[in-house]
């Protein structure tokens, strides 16, 4: 199963399991996110598309990663002594697909988290 998904005025074909980056949010690391704009959904021969929107369709998904990603920017003139240097870090969010859901389907619940394991003392 597949289902397409907008997020900051651009779309993304993910599937369960699948990463991918979306715009910055306040989020922290292990936070579930519930992306709601599903503009289809599909599976195998069988799509559901929204008119815009899939009504009741939900991707949800996990917060693994806050890439950033610098991109360098300069002008050169020879002869000139003309030179200019400009810097610009854009924030991303990377979350994992854990589940797809179409309408009327229950949330999953949470995956219990391992206990950490006691310091071995010496």
């Amino acid at each position: 199963m597949y289902a397409i998904f907008e997020d900051g005025s651009r779309q993304y074909r993910v599937s369960a399991g699948d990463s991918v980056n979306i715009d910055y949010r306040e989020a922290e690391v292990g936070q579930r996110l519930e992306l709601g704009k599903v503009l289809l959904l599909g599976d195998g021969a069988d799509a559901v598309i929204g008119q815009p929107l899939v009504a009741g369709a939900r991707v949800l998904a996990e917060v693994v990663d806050f890439p950033r990603v610098k991109t360098i920017t300069q002008k050169f003139r020879r002869r000139k002594n003309y030179r200019r240097l400009k810097g610009h870090t854009q924030p991303h969010v990377r979350v994992k697909v854990t589940h797809i859901l179409k309408a009327g389907e229950a949330t999953p619940p949470e995956a219990p988290k391992p206990a950490p394991e006691p310091a071995p003392t010496a």
